[in-house]
């Protein structure tokens, strides 16, 4: 029986909203357990995510999966993944402002049916998407907010963390461990509740 993801990924699989439909080879919708009580949000996908159609699969995608297990006990399937943007900008550059707010349908229908308890946002475009802010990810990771009732972890993209060494890796297993508690604290809440 499709789900109402099935259903989105096919809509969305034929998108042609803004102009990363005319270079990408494939739209990468998300992937992971259907009801995960947290969602991993990205900005947009790179080559290797273009090339098989799954967020996350890249050297950026193997160190979130790493940290993923040693800080949270979590693995991919234990999770939902997706990106702002559903298409590969050129050059791996962000996503524009307009291509993010082209995709935000997508990213609404992901969140109505996933419906996270948390939500880690990886970089300044899904953290400016998510929080509705311009500030950059610097100055609001370290904190949680929330938004429709889910809260939201921002955080160093792993790519980021990747060129920057000890002191960025360390400040994206804090916020890692940070989306934990707030996953525990929201699971007991709801327990209660």
């Amino acid at each position: 029986m499709a789900t109402d993801l099935d259903v989105l990924q096919v809509a969305a699989s034929t998108c042609v909203r803004c102009g990363l439909a005319d270079t990408r080879t494939q739209v990468v919708f998300g992937s992971g357990r259907p009801h995960a009580d947290l969602l991993l949000l990205g900005e947009a996908p790179g080559a290797d995510e273009d090339r098989l159609g799954q967020p996350f699969v890249g050297r950026s995608g193997q160190l979130l999966v790493r940290l993923l297990g040693e800080e949270l006990g979590l693995g991919r399937d234990d999770v939902y993944i997706a990106n702002i943007a559903k298409c590969r900008p050129p050059d791996n550059r962000n996503p524009t402002r307009a291509e993010a707010e082209s995709c935000r349908p997508w990213l609404d229908g992901q969140l109505d049916a996933v419906a996270p308890r948390v939500v880690v946002t990886f970089g300044n475009v899904p953290t400016q998407a998510m929080l509705g802010i311009r500030d950059g990810i610097t100055k609001v990771r370290g904190s949680t907010y929330t938004v429709d009732g889910r809260r939201v972890v921002p955080t160093l993209h792993p790519a980021y963390v990747l060129r920057g060494g000890a002191a960025p890796m360390a400040l994206l297993r804090t916020d890692l461990q940070r989306a934990g508690a707030e996953l525990s604290a929201a699971r007991s809440q709801a327990a209660t509740g």
